[in-house]
Parts: structure tokens; C-alpha cells; sequence
């Protein structure tokens, strides 16, 4: 039923002289549609918090509710990027992270539409579960098409697409409400992802040797010492890529951990903020929306900044700067919290500072897993770690957080923010020496 996924053959390899002109082409081919995919991803997905205060005023919904509607985005999203990745490991990305992205925009479309918690709730159990279908044939892509040395600078880079697509959508839904309603806050991305659905389609390739191209390892001469005694080149079943590769690795299972709580402190600022900076500080929709969008854009440098000391200063050492990012995120989000009510440009610039550092985190405990298991297990190591960043660290941030707020007010949402960063350096420490080393052949 579904040959069509499959991963696409490879083909006889082309000259010297060809390799050396398509190579290059394909690879910036692929960046830009795995980049500019994920980026929509979003889209259909960071929508929803900016929403949230309408929905609260026009159907009275409690943070509460508005928490549980959101934990369910966390519950599918952590299941289907390990569910979804054994099975994006075994096909064509090309399809598989088309039909993801267009599937989501679909969902988008319900929305405005459901007119109580529980209906909402079910369609963010499927939207998230059909947004699983993105990191997964992202990372696979980008482990066959760039080698273990550069990794962490291009993943760097492919990782802005995260604040890409979740700062625009601050000024599209800004647009959206004041020409549709609220509703179009659902409406206008839905028809944006459906369209880059197609851009996916038609761009996106599957390895280098599908395309007549020789493996990256061989084009780049960078061979990763991490399993070594295995055939790069030949695809896994779910079996051996489980249990051989993923859940008998002791590192995978730390960063997994850590990930749940850099996750909790992510989405525990990014959900809440709108609603936060509205309700406690007394800002306006404009500039709460203001704050949000320089939260995802502040990421980009921060991004590039992390991946870049991982690769030139700590020579492939991913936990060391990651607990340095989030020592650092720990002191923002306590500026954040303790800055007084009446200085809304410290609001934002401690938002923006948070934004700045916690990107980076979020991003290399996704090359960590890359680098830690072969790349034919890539999505589903990924997808492991994002099981914990999204099933505990994002109900956490929502539920969780939700809960507290209501119950105790907001100084207990920061009190899980804080506590969330203690712990998530304390797992990195336990895997501070590993390193994704390379030989040359």
C-alpha cells in the first residue's frame, strides 16, 4: 500500500566530472527544502499560543484548558517523532515529510470550527501527531547529505528554520486577526503549509546515491568512528535500529532526559508568553506579539553561535556548550520573572535573551542523537529524544505549568522553569566527554 515511500534506489554513479558539478547543486537543493519545510512545519504548529488569549475571551477557556488543549500537541508530537521516525528511516523523505506538512495544514482548517476543549483537544492530538512526520526525514536528510565534522555548524544553520517559522507567524497571525478574525489565525497558515507542501514534493531528494552520487562520507573523505563495524550503507529494520543502536545506548538515554526539561523551559516561555506579557506585565497584543517574534528570531544567532564552538572549539563536544547555553538560559528566565511590572522593553529584551539561548540546547541534543547511533537509525534516535522532549517536557510546560498558574499563580510556573534547567545541566554533565569523532581515510 504504501511501496511509493520506500526509499528511492540507487542508481548507477555518474563521471568524475558530473559528481563534481551536481554535488554541491543537490546539496544546497536539499538544504533549502528540508529548510524552508520544517520552517512551515511550524507554522501549523506555534499558531495556537497566539490564539490562545482569543480563545480564552471568546469561548471562556481557562489557562487550564488552554494548557490541555496544548499538552495534547506535546503528547501526539512526542509519540509520532518515535513512531513515525522507525518508519521515516525506511522511506523516501521526500514524501514522507511532504504529506507530513500538508496533512497538518488540513487539520488547521478544523479549528475554528471546534467550539469546546474536548474538540479542540482531539484536533491537537492529530495535528501533533501528523507534525511528527517533520524532524524525522529532516535529520535523516541532512545526516546522508552532510558528514559528521560539519554537522554541527549546517545543523546550526537548518535549525534557524525552528525561529523562522515560529517568529513569522507572530506577524502573520497579527495580519490574519485583523483581516479574518481570530479565525484566519487558523486559516492563513493552513493554506501557506499547504502550499510549501508542494514545494517539498518537488524539490526534496532522498540520498546521494539515488541521485547517482557518490556517500558523503566518501565525497567529504570524513568517516565517523562511531559504529564503525557497520555497513553505513544498509538499511535497518526496525529491530536492529531499536534495539542494537537506540535503546541500549546509555548516552541517547542522558540527552533524552536532558531534552525533556530543555523542552519543558522552551515551550514553558514560548506558550506563556502572549498570555503572560498580556495578563502580568500589561502589555499590549501588539507588543506581546512584538516579544514573541524576537524570541524565535534572537534563536537564530544563538543557534548558529552553539553549533559553531561545538564543532571549531570543542571539536565535536556537543554536552559542553549545551550546558553552558543553559546555565545561562537559567539566569535570563529569572530576569524575566523578577523584572517589575512597568519596564516592557526589559520584558522583551529578557524574552529575547531566553530565545537567544535556548535554541541552541534544543539543537544540539538533536545532533548528539545523530552522532551517536548510525546514520540508517538517524530519525529514530531523534525521534527518541524527542519522545522525552515532547511527551514529558512539553506537557509539562502545558499542563503542567497551566496547573500551577492556576492554582498557586505564576511565580509557580517559574519555580518548574527554574528547577527544569538545574536538572536538564545535570544529565549533560553525565555525558560531557562524548564525542562524534572523525577519521580521515
Amino acid at each position: 500500500m504504501f511501496d511509493f515511500m520506500k526509499p528511492a534506489p540507487h542508481i548507477p554513479r555518474l563521471p568524475a566530472e558530473e559528481i563534481d558539478k551536481k554535488y554541491p547543486k543537490s546539496r544546497l537543493q536539499v538544504f533549502c527544502s528540508v529548510y524552508f519545510g520544517y520552517a512551515a512545519y511550524y507554522l501549523t504548529r506555534s499558531n495556537f499560543p497566539l490564539a490562545a488569549p482569543h480563545l480564552i475571551k471568546h469561548f471562556g477557556f481557562s489557562t487550564a484548558d488552554v494548557g490541555n488543549v496544548r499538552a495534547a500537541l506535546g503528547l501526539a508530537y512526542g509519540l509520532s517523532k518515535f513512531v513515525m521516525a522507525t518508519w521515516s528511516d525506511r522511506s523516501n523523505p521526500r514524501y514522507f515529510m511532504s504529506i507530513g506538512l500538508l496533512l497538518s495544514a488540513i487539520v488547521n482548517f478544523f479549528f475554528p470550527v471546534a467550539g469546546s476543549v474536548a474538540a479542540m483537544w482531539v484536533l491537537m492530538f492529530i495535528n501533533g501527531w501528523f507534525q511528527g512526520m517533520g524532524w524525522p526525514p529532516a535529520g535523516r536528510t541532512m545526516t546522508h547529505w552532510f558528514s559528521v565534522s560539519e554537522r554541527g555548524t549546517k545543523m546550526g544553520i537548518w535549525n534557524t528554520a525552528h525561529n523562522i517559522g515560529g517568529g513569522l507567524i507572530a506577524p502573520i497571525c497579527i495580519w490574519a486577526l485583523g483581516t479574518y478574525g481570530w479565525q484566519g489565525m487558523f486559516y492563513v497558515p493552513g493554506v501557506i503549509c499547504a502550499l510549501l507542501s508542494l514545494y517539498v514534493f518537488l524539490t526534496l531528494k532522498d540520498t546521494p546515491q539515488s541521485e547517482g552520487l557518490p556517500s558523503i562520507e566518501e565525497y567529504k573523505n570524513d568517516y565517523p568512528v562511531v559504529a564503525t563495524n557497520v555497513n553505513p550503507e544498509k538499511e535497518l529494520t526496525v529491530k536492529e535500529i531499536l534495539f542494537n543502536y537506540v535503546l541500549n545506548n546509555k548516552y541517547v538515554w542522558l540527552i533524552a532526559f536532558a531534552n525533556a526539561f530543555v523542552y519543558c523551559v522552551r515551550y514553558g516561555v514560548l506558550d506563556w508568553s502572549p498570555t503572560y506579557l498580556m495578563q502580568v506585565k500589561q502589555l499590549s497584543v501588539k507588543s506581546s506579539g512584538i516579544g514573541y517574534f524576537l524570541f524565535e528570531y534572537a534563536g537564530i544567532p544563538g543557534t548558529l553561535l552553539c553549533g559553531w564552538l561545538s564543532d571549531k572549539v570543542f571539536k565535536g563536544r556537543r554536552s559542553p556548550v549545551t550546558f553552558i547555553f543553559m546555565a545561562l538560559t537559567l539566569v535570563s528566565v529569572f530576569l524575566y520573572w523578577k523584572n517589575p511590572v512597568g519596564n516592557p522593553m526589559l520584558d522583551i529584551i529578557a524574552l529575547s535573551s531566553i530565545g537567544f539561548l535556548i535554541y541552541g540546547p534544543v539543537m544540539l541534543i538533536g545532533v548528539s542523537a545523530l552522532d551517536m547511533v548510525p546514520k540508517k537509525a538517524a530519525g529514530t534516535a531523534a525521534g527518541f529524544t524527542g519522545l522525552f522532549g515532547y511527551l514529558f517536557g512539553t506537557v509539562g510546560a502545558s499542563s503542567g505549568i497551566g496547573y500551577a498558574v492556576k492554582s498557586f499563580g505564576w511565580d509557580a510556573g517559574f519555580y518548574i522553569l527554574i528547577a527544569s534547567c538545574i536538572i536538564a545541566m545535570l544529565f549533560l554533565a553525565m555525558t560531557w566527554n562524548f564525542k562524534a569523532t572523525s577519521e580521515k581515510a
